[in-house]
């Protein structure tokens, strides 16, 4: 069986800001929710797609300067915004997908999260958001 295996070196725009430099790690989870289906009849249980309930967790190194973290962040908690991803910097392609979430929701910026001798890095989620993805 054949496997492939890329260099982990995703992009990250937020707010059209490219935030890559900043960006230790990241996890997007593309999740529906499960409304039962099942129905008289049925000897097992069945589920349908529900609404989009999707998540992207980031660790960012902290930045107070112009166009870095905290300043493209500070404004978007409580709102929503659009968020893209890919596994790399290369072109978008069919092994190289643009991911993307429109509307997604920043709840919470941790503003200082800091410890003697270490860079200062912060965790945020966006929640929800219609989820697309683009191969070309």
């Amino acid at each position: 069986m054949a496997t492939t295996t890329y260099l982990s070196n995703p992009t990250l725009t937020v707010n059209a800001v490219d935030l890559q430099d900043q960006c230790r790690s990241a996890q997007l989870t593309v999740k529906y929710q499960a409304l039962p289906a099942g129905a008289f009849g049925n000897d097992s249980i069945v589920f349908t797609k529900g609404l989009g309930d999707h998540e992207l967790t980031v660790t960012l190194l902290m930045s107070y300067a112009a166009t870095e973290t905290y300043s493209t962040l500070a404004a978007l908690v409580g709102t929503t915004t659009t968020v893209t991803m890919k596994p790399t910097s290369a072109a978008t392609s069919a092994t190289n997908p643009t991911f993307t979430l429109t509307g997604t929701y920043l709840e919470a910026l941790p503003v200082i999260d800091a410890a003697y001798g270490e860079l200062s890095e912060i965790d945020i989620t966006f929640k929800g958001g219609t989820y697309t993805v683009a191969i070309v």
